[in-house]
Parts: C-alpha cells; sequence; structure tokens
C-alpha cells in the first residue's frame, strides 16, 4: 500500500510551518494537471546529509545551482516508485538534451536496510543516467523524511518472507528550485507531458 496524501496532521503541519525558505515574491505560474505549487510562507525541504550510488556524501546544499526533482520512494517498490521515476525520466527527456541537462533528478530510498549504493546503483541505472539514487543509515534516511514531511513505516511482509517486506509512503515528486527551496508537488500520476510543461515554464 502506498500513501497519495499526508499521513494524517502532516498535510495540515505543512501548511502552518514556519517559512525556512525564501520565496520569491512573483506570482507563481499557473499549475498544470497534478501540480500544487506552494502558498507564500509554506516552510518544506532542509538540511539533510545522504550518501550516493558511487559511495559519495551528499547534502543538501549540493543540490543547488539546479533546479530539481526529488522522489522518495525504494528499489523494491512494486508499482508506484517505477512509475513516477519512468515519469520523472520521460519528462526530462521531452525537454531535450539541452534543457534537461539542466534538471537534477533525485531518488531517495526510505529503505535504507536493503537500498545500498551498489543497489541503488544497478536501480537508477534503469531509469535515467542523470538519476542521483541517495541513501544512508536509517536516522540520515529519516531526517531527510523529516525535512520534506514524507510518510514512510514498514508495511506487511511479502510473499517471498524474510527481507521481502513492503513499505507504505506517500508518493510526490518535488521541485526544487537552484536555492533548494520547494516550489511545487506533483500528485502521483502527473504525467510526463504535464511535468516537462510545468519544468518548461520555469527554466530560463
Amino acid at each position: 500500500m502506498h500513501r497519495n496524501l499526508f499521513a494524517p496532521g502532516l498535510a495540515l503541519a505543512l501548511f502552518l510551518a514556519p517559512a525556512t525558505h525564501a520565496q520569491p515574491s512573483d506570482r507563481p505560474p499557473a499549475a498544470v494537471p497534478g501540480e500544487t505549487t506552494l502558498p507564500q510562507g509554506v516552510a518544506l525541504g532542509g538540511a539533510f546529509s545522504l550518501t550516493d550510488q558511487a559511495g559519495r556524501a551528499v547534502a543538501d546544499g549540493d543540490l543547488r545551482g539546479r533546479w530539481a526533482l526529488l522522489y522518495f520512494g525504494y528499489t523494491s517498490c512494486p508499482d508506484v516508485c517505477p512509475t513516477e521515476l519512468q515519469t520523472m525520466a520521460a519528462a526530462l527527456d521531452a525537454l531535450g538534451p539541452e534543457l534537461g541537462a539542466r534538471v537534477r533528478p533525485v531518488f531517495v530510498t526510505i529503505d535504507p536496510e536493503r537500498d545500498t549504493p551498489e543497489r541503488l546503483a544497478d536501480y537508477v541505472a534503469l531509469f535515467h543516467p542523470q538519476l542521483i539514487g541517495l541513501t544512508g543509515s536509517a536516522a540520515q534516511v529519516a531526517q531527510a523524511a523529516r525535512a520534506y514531511r514524507v510518510y514512510y513505516a514498514r508495511a506487511r511482509p511479502g510473499d517471498g518472507g524474510g527481507d521481502a517486506y513492503l513499505m507504505d509512503h506517500s508518493s510526490f515528486i518535488y521541485l526544487l528550485d537552484p536555492d533548494g527551496g520547494v516550489r511545487a508537488l506533483f500528485r502521483p500520476g502527473t504525467t510526463a507531458e504535464n511535468l516537462a510543461a510545468a519544468l518548461r515554464r520555469r527554466l530560463p
């Protein structure tokens, strides 16, 4: 099971939290279907320290300087995670080589027990050559998830038993601006065409 909405109380907490990132004074562009732009003063995102698929340390500041698409999931996810990552990949391809290279796609695991850097390396390579996979200790992943109000929990054993468990988690694609601020959320099922359109409007 995957939660397509924030867990109870988290949605309210998100919209009442104090701002931690400066928000632009200009009006945001009109949303495409599936997109939610964040109201003025809403806080989302923050500091984290993780490890990429090559074993290199990556902090939140390392994602700045370019627009970024951020998704939280896990490599054993049977359905929504691969679908959303494929949407991200198709949106980048739809932008073309020049614009697509200016967007950094990032996948953060919420299952660090199984998702080692080596496993992430094999997984992200299935979707897009630019896709960065991030993992870390349980505490590091929890810190990143809290910053982005991501709900996740071990759900139930899978058919194989042992470590073949499933994870219950919220499922949004986050759009980060070059300063690291979250500018929009995209709900599950947002099409690659609409995601590409939202990116295209923001890329100078």
